[in-house]
């Protein structure tokens, strides 16, 4: 492919990449790969200035998830080793929001394992976000599965900014990793949190078995709810999960993902999450130049992260300036 027609076509004519392009770049030599990362990056400039958004979460309530998502190690359906705990008091929240900042977050995301909160549960998340809000400076993110219309007008009246809803894999694909909801089901989340006023985030995880022309649906699917954030975790194979004894993704293969999804996305925060450590290894300073404007820092749900200081570290190498909410535009 010749990519220096692509790069007058993105940066200079402003038309956007195609379906059938996108398709093409997943089939460019190795020796195109640095090209392919070097246009990502200029693109990346361009449409989102230069710099990386921090982000922190928090398990609030982890396990014991009604859902069957295959590549959970939450769910009650799946015998997976992990430490449960029930949902966390709003001062227990605070003190891991207070350490996120110190870690030099701007956005700390409050995450509980269930289909849908109910009416306890979500009154002590509003209780959360209260007490956050009052004791620090970060922006408040939720991610409490799917919300009913008042739950997530409620939310954004609290003064949460960003909510996550991941649709996980294509809608082809879908099927094959859950079963116990919809497609369509997670749509009407993420249509709703924009109605309600809060940013959308939503993205899903590579190499659960897709294709990589269910990678590129995906990713156009996504463009078209048009979100603010865009969560790209990779799957780092939980045991006891149906996906357990898949392999992660080629490192190389993860940063071309990054790269032609930010051509397909030019205008989007690209969030590196869950899995990168052991799917980018050493190219994830790579996968920042590639595309992934984001990251999140500390551990995640049910697996460790690496720690902040080594990605605080990355960027500085990079000689990227890390960016917030107030500006995060050319």
């Amino acid at each position: 492919m010749d990519l220096t027609k692509l790069e007058k076509q993105i940066l200079h004519d402003n038309k956007s990449l195609s379906f059938d392009q996108a398709i093409e770049l997943t089939e460019i030599k190795s020796e195109q790969v640095l090209e392919l990362t070097s246009l990502a990056r200029k693109v990346t400039v361009k449409y989102k200035g230069d710099g990386v958004f921090l982000r922190s979460i928090i398990s609030a309530k982890t396990g014991d998830c009604s859902e069957d998502c295959s590549f959970c190690s939450q769910s009650v359906h799946f015998s997976s080793p992990i430490s449960k705990h029930s949902l966390l008091d709003p001062d227990e929240v605070l003190e891991a929001a207070i350490q996120s900042q110190k870690m030099g977050a701007f956005d700390f995301c409050i995450v509980i394992a269930v289909k849908g909160p109910s009416k306890s549960q979500f009154q002590k998340v509003l209780e959360s976000i209260k007490l956050v809000k009052e004791k620090t400076n970060l922006e408040i993110g939720c991610s409490l599965g799917s919300l009913t219309r008042d739950q997530a007008f409620a939310l954004g009246k609290a003064g949460v900014w960003r909510y996550n809803h991941n649709l996980e894999s294509c809608r082809d694909f879908f099927p094959n990793i859950c079963t116990t909801h919809t497609y369509d089901e997670r749509l009407d989340t993420a249509k709703l949190v924009k109605e309600a006023g809060m940013e959308l985030c939503c993205g899903g995880i590579i190499g659960m078995g897709e294709t990589v022309e269910q990678r590129i649906k995906f990713a156009f699917e996504i463009k078209e709810l048009d979100p603010h954030t865009v969560p790209i975790n990779f799957l780092n194979p939980r045991p006891g999960t149906p996906l357990g004894h898949l392999k992660p993704i080629p490192s190389i293969e993860a940063v071309k993902t990054i790269a032609i999804w930010r051509l397909i996305m030019p205008d989007k925060v690209l969030m590196s999450g869950g899995g990168r450590e052991i799917t980018l290894r050493d190219l994830q300073s790579m996968g920042v130049v590639a595309g992934a404007n984001g990251m999140i820092i500390g551990n995640y749900l049910t697996t460790e992260g690496r720690p902040p200081e080594d990605d605080l570290r990355m960027i500085e190498d990079l000689q990227m300036p890390i960016k917030d909410r107030y500006n995060n535009e050319v």
